[in-house]
């Protein structure tokens, strides 16, 4: 069967937790990873929530595997992950690969827009000539 965007969404948003700013805020304080996979030229528009950590959505697989040489240490499988994005298609998305690849405790947070409009603070964007 060939498998659709909108198939790959609602498998998605089934197995991922939708949660809100405030759940968010509770896992962050609690030790969860913050994961914005935005692209850099988003994270240079718009700025990131205060605190993430960033890793572009394309890289996911390479830096959540501890068997690649490109793993970042802050993937660890005991650590609860709050995903976010632009709004939320591509959190979700990401969530489903963590799941499949054995993280148990992830979630989805939406959109940045989410997090702003909830009060949650931000790093300002980057100046690209900078």
């Amino acid at each position: 069967m060939t498998l659709t965007l909108k198939d790959m969404l609602a498998a998605a948003n089934t197995a991922v937790e939708r949660i809100d700013t405030a759940a968010a805020q509770a896992l962050i304080d609690d030790g969860a990873l913050l994961l914005d996979v935005r692209d850099a030229p988003e994270l240079e528009r718009m700025g990131r929530a205060d605190g993430s950590h960033h890793v572009p959505r394309g890289m996911l697989e390479f830096r959540a595997d501890p068997a690649s040489p490109f793993h970042d240490a802050e993937f660890r499988r005991d650590r609860a992950i709050v995903l976010y994005c632009a709004s939320g298609g591509r959190a979700a998305l990401a969530g489903k690969l963590l799941l499949d690849m054995g993280f148990e405790r992830v979630f989805n947070l939406g959109g940045l827009k989410d997090w702003i409009e909830a009060g949650g603070a931000i790093d300002e964007g980057v100046d690209p000539g900078m």
